[in-house]
């Protein structure tokens, strides 16, 4: 019993010496690892791996891609991002992780699990460079077509958009039917449809996604229609079989002049060059002998028809190369049909093309109309905004305030100081809005006491006061904010735009002016119909005398009507501010467009005033529209407009009688 203990321990013993005798023997050489079947597909192509090139790491990347391994696609993603290293020792590729100074942890590119270590001096990093990562990411697309996530999903049609090819219609194809996401399903049949028509080989499927087309007018959808319909000029002895033509020109046309065709033969090698007038007064000066060029006297060559005959003699005998002349032009084009046809062999396909781009081309022209009304409309509600207070303090009282730009600019520095203040941006516009309501409420008040209530009746005398106190405060607003613009920024949900398609948009913060014009209106005519104040403005405007004799106090209410005229400047200032520049002449530019919607309008009408704003803005936008690479002649073709329409109505477009409209 005990020799057979002692036999035991002595195999245990012996046991234990070879398992460590094993271990220093795996530890003395390189790890080895199963081939596993990612890696056997990347063997067969190690050395091109190894040295990727654009131009032959395509194939190898297919293949890797349509091997069908689920960790095809890590694999990609990690020599994307440049994490696969390769063994020098046996040129296996793995996963590194740097796990201390230059010593690298290796996974199995199957399994994911650590299959040793080795020194980076040991191991070569593929670096694919910025061509080979592209075509790493296309490859990728078709997994990530399918990926659970559907962000992932997502990045995966937007590689499809800028990047499209033919090899990826084929899996975008396959993953529309399995697609669970509403929006994304559509994005996919829609980016599969411009994939068919560029790529597809069925000309019916490309017919088909086509005429689906019509009504989409994504600038992709036209990108992908006109190479369709692109043409080439051509010429040759016949017109060629099985061509899809466009067209067929007659030399002479307005499209193809007769010399014209004929350079084209010429640069086709299938007709003589023919020598211009300087070159043939060269070549003749060339072979003058006894003061005659080809039997023809020096003093006759001013003749063309003299230069022509000594030409002839010269090109007769050898001396020169003939002379091209109209009847060897002409027969030359007789001999030759000139056409245009299509880049695109299938005659079906360009004519479903040409009819996918007639309807997108209407419904384009008609976006443009609707974008350029848009555009008016928000002019029109800014300049509406600007002239509203000028129509209380002009309109209504006849006082001619040149100061008025001055009070927007106060109100959108008022809401500059308060977004100081407040950082929340939403909060700062809330508040802004009857603060700068208050500051130009008190400052047009202040000026109506101290210097417009000495100078009614006196315009002239107004107008030079008010623009003294115009130049006066643009120059207090350098002197407190400096000339630098301001900015007045909008809050978050104000920022972008309404956009109906890739013609169409609105920005957020024009539909809010267009918006706050509206509660303006609304406002002003609650104010003038509804209200004390605006009840005795209006007996004060339409015969002051008599609203004295009524008990109206007509200097109180000319005090309030001209310091709410320069409040709602202020307000309007604060969404001026949003759109435009806040600088000490933000109230200049909208100072002469203010007065002109007031006057063309009707003085004293609030209805007029929109009108007026309307019919400016609209102006403006259309002349900018016919020439929109200098808006100040727009500008001076508007002024042009503005001064024939008031010649034949003076009073504007709603007159209003009493004092303003000078009765």
């Amino acid at each position: 019993m005990t020799q057979l203990l002692h036999a035991c321990r002595a195999l245990f013993c012996v046991a234990l010496l070879t398992l460590a005798q094993i271990c220093a023997a795996q530890d003395s050489t390189p790890d080895t690892v199963q081939v596993s079947p990612l890696q056997d597909v990347l063997q067969a192509d190690a050395a091109l791996i190894a040295k990727a090139s654009r131009k032959t790491i395509g194939p190898v990347i297919d293949r890797i891609a349509d091997s069908g391994l689920p960790a095809a696609a890590g694999f990609l993603s990690d020599w994307q991002e440049k994490n696969i290293w390769q063994r020098k020792a046996d040129g296996l590729f793995f996963r590194g992780e740097e796990v201390a100074d230059r010593l690298y942890a290796l996974r199995d590119l199957d399994s994911g699990l650590i299959v040793g270590e080795s020194p980076k001096d040991d191991l070569n990093q593929l670096k694919p460079n910025s061509g080979v990562r592209g075509l790493i990411a296309t490859a990728l697309v078709r997994f990530q077509l399918s990926d659970p996530d559907p962000v992932t999903r997502a990045e995966a049609l937007l590689a499809i958009e800028r990047r499209p090819g033919a090899e990826l219609l084929a899996p975008l194809r396959a993953s529309i039917a399995a697609e669970p996401d509403a929006t994304l399903k559509a994005r996919k049949q829609r980016i599969e449809r411009l994939l068919t028509i560029g790529y597809g080989q069925d000309p019916a499927d490309r017919i088909a996604a086509i005429r689906a087309m019509p009504t989409d007018l994504g600038v992709d959808v036209r990108a992908a229609l006109n190479p369709l319909v692109a043409t080439t000029l051509t010429v040759a002895q016949k017109l060629p079989d099985g061509a899809n033509l466009a067209r067929i020109l007659t030399p002479g046309s307005a499209d193809l002049t007769r010399l014209q065709a004929y350079d084209m033969l010429v640069e086709a090698n299938l007709a003589p060059r023919r020598a211009t007038s300087a070159e043939i007064k060269t070549l003749l000066a060339d072979h003058i002998e006894g003061g005659q060029v080809g039997g023809v006297a020096l003093i006759r060559l001013s003749d063309p028809q003299a230069r022509a005959l000594a030409y002839q003699a010269l090109a007769g005998q050898g001396l020169l190369p003939p002379l091209v002349t109209d009847a060897d032009i002409d027969r030359a084009l007789a001999a030759h049909v000139f056409f245009e046809t299509y880049a695109e062999p299938n005659a079906d396909v360009t004519a479903a093309a040409e009819l996918a781009l007639a309807s997108i081309a209407t419904r384009v022209g008609l976006n443009q109309s609707l974008d350029l009304g848009l555009d008016a409309i928000s002019l029109a509600s800014i300049y509406f905004l600007a002239a509203i207070g000028l129509a209380i303090t002009f309109g209504l009282m006849g006082v001619i305030n040149m100061a008025h730009g001055e009070f927007i600019m106060m109100g959108a520095y008022t809401g500059y100081v308060v977004q100081q203040v407040i950082p929340n941006h939403t909060v700062s516009i809330l508040l802004a809005i009857p603060l700068a309501f208050a500051v130009t409420f008190a400052a047009g008040v202040a000026m109506e006491r101290l210097v417009i209530r000495h100078l009614y009746h006196r315009p002239l005398e107004t107008l030079l006061a008010t623009f003294g106190i115009s130049i006066a405060l643009q120059q207090l607003a350098k002197n407190i904010f400096g000339t630098q613009a301001r900015p007045l920024t909008a809050p978050d949900w104000l920022d972008g735009a309404l956009v109906m398609n890739d013609v169409l948009a609105i920005s957020y913060i024009r539909i809010a002016i267009f918006v706050l014009a509206l509660i303006f209106l609304a406002f002003f005519l609650f104010l003038m119909k509804r209200t004390r104040l605006g009840l005795e403005t209006r007996a004060v405007t339409q015969n002051p005398r008599m609203a004295a004799a009524m008990g109206i106090n007509p200097g109180r209410v000319n005090m309030l009507t001209f310091g709410l005229g320069s409040g709602i400047a202020g307000i309007a200032g604060v969404a001026i501010g949003l759109y435009a520049k806040v600088t000490s002449e933000l109230g200049a530019d909208y100072i002469v467009q203010s007065f002109m919607t007031v006057v063309v309008g009707g003085v004293g009408n609030i209805w007029g005033a929109l009108l007026g704003a309307t019919m400016i803005g609209g102006l403006q936008k259309g002349i900018e529209w016919l020439n929109p690479s200098n808006t100040l002649a727009a500008q001076t073709y508007m002024i042009i407009f503005i001064i024939i329409f008031i010649q034949f109505r003076p009073r504007g477009i709603i007159a209003l009688k009493g004092r303003a409209a000078g009765d």
